[in-house]
């Protein structure tokens, strides 16, 4: 049954898993992380997750948009 807690679950579990071929496998990331901006000091923290926004970038750059 759906509910907070498996949702929770599953996405984390799906977070961990490359989901397309265009995705960042784990090496690639350790590798790109140091170059991506860090947040600012001051205001609201991101919620943003910088990898998953690689992820869709690369995807769009690789199969385009139908």
């Amino acid at each position: 049954m759906w509910n907070p807690t498996n949702r929770s679950r599953v996405a984390g579990i799906e977070k961990k898993t490359k989901r397309y071929p265009s995705d960042l496998t784990d090496e690639e990331w350790d590798w790109m992380e140091p170059f991506m901006q860090k947040g600012a000091q001051r205001g609201r923290k991101s919620t943003t997750d910088v990898r998953e926004v690689l992820n869709a970038i690369r995807y769009i750059a690789r199969l385009g948009c139908s």
